[in-house]
């Protein structure tokens, strides 16, 4: 049997539904001569009406060959994470969707990676890469949960180790949640974090839900049943608040973040109410106190 001709069990819906879709961007992506990265299993993932979802998605004025947001972002979380974990550490993928970098990208010894996320996005990518037979290239570890509660105590049951050194990254997924609980997971994972931890999340402004040209991919977003819920203007602030020292802001076509994908450049900071997408890095100082009690000590409160 084919995998294309395979009867899959698992039914991906709403937000799931979006992983899907920025797998194609990936595979499309990936396709180019030119490609900020090579994902080999994106396609798959995809599933066959992947490209049928990036013209579902297509927004208006993104340029024929897709929108450079999502091929910049996912090279620039590439970047974060090569550039973050040393031999040992932990990675978590919040609201990892779909993402293989556990089996793309080439990991210190002794890492290992957590992907969490909805269960039934985690079942359909273990049976799809199952096709294939790849192993990762650390050793990966799932945990089925929900961001909406509190979701440490699966990711202790899964052995995360709160004292351990651990870098974060949350591509896709802080907007597609409620402000407070948005704001709830950038402060569980730095309760969680041990000193010299690092995060990575992206973030959007509150212009692209004001601007007449973004109503309609907003809508096909809400018609999915994954709108996009969360935005802000004050990114570096959203991660203060949650208790991390913020070390960079940058957006898409910024200086440094275009791989020359972007040459017209990012638009100037002051320009209000336009589409932005923010990069934000973070860190919890080597210096600083360790997991915090309303962090890891909760969760391992929960999950005694």
């Amino acid at each position: 049997m084919s995998i294309e001709a395979a009867a899959w069990d698992t039914d991906l819906s709403g937000v799931a539904r979006t992983a899907r879709w920025t797998a194609a961007a990936r595979a499309r992506e990936t396709a180019r001569p030119d490609r900020l990265f090579d994902d080999p299993f994106a396609t798959l993932l995809a599933g066959t009406d992947g490209d049928a979802l990036l013209r579902h998605f297509h927004t208006e004025r993104a340029a024929p060959d897709g929108n450079p947001v999502l091929p910049i972002r996912t090279r620039w979380f590439d970047d974060f994470l090569r550039g973050s974990v040393t031999p040992g550490c932990q990675v978590v993928g919040l609201g990892a969707g779909l993402d293989t970098r556990a089996y793309r990208l080439d990991w210190p010894s002794g890492v290992v990676v957590f992907e969490v996320d909805q269960a039934t996005v985690l079942t359909y990518k273990r049976e799809r890469l199952s096709w294939v037979a790849n192993v990762p290239r650390c050793e990966r570890r799932t945990v089925a949960t929900d961001f909406t509660g509190g979701w440490g105590p699966a990711l202790l049951d899964a052995g995360f180790d709160p004292t351990a050194r651990t870098v974060w990254f949350a591509e896709g997924l802080l907007f597609y949640l409620p402000a407070p609980v948005a704001a709830a997971v950038a402060a569980q994972a730095f309760g969680l974090s041990a000193p010299g931890s690092r995060i990575a999340v992206d973030l959007i402004g509150t212009g692209i839900f004001r601007l007449r040209y973004m109503r309609r991919f907003l809508d096909k977003l809400a018609d999915a049943g994954s709108p996009w819920r969360f935005g802000t203007d004050t990114p570096a602030e959203f991660l203060r608040q949650a208790g991390w020292e913020v070390e960079q802001v940058t957006e898409p076509g910024a200086a440094g973040t275009d791989y020359g994908r972007w040459p017209q450049g990012a638009p100037p900071v002051d320009f209000p109410n336009l589409p932005r997408s923010y990069l934000v890095t973070a860190g919890r100082s080597a210096g600083g106190p360790g997991p915090t009690p309303d962090g890891a000590a909760a969760a391992s409160d929960a999950h005694r």
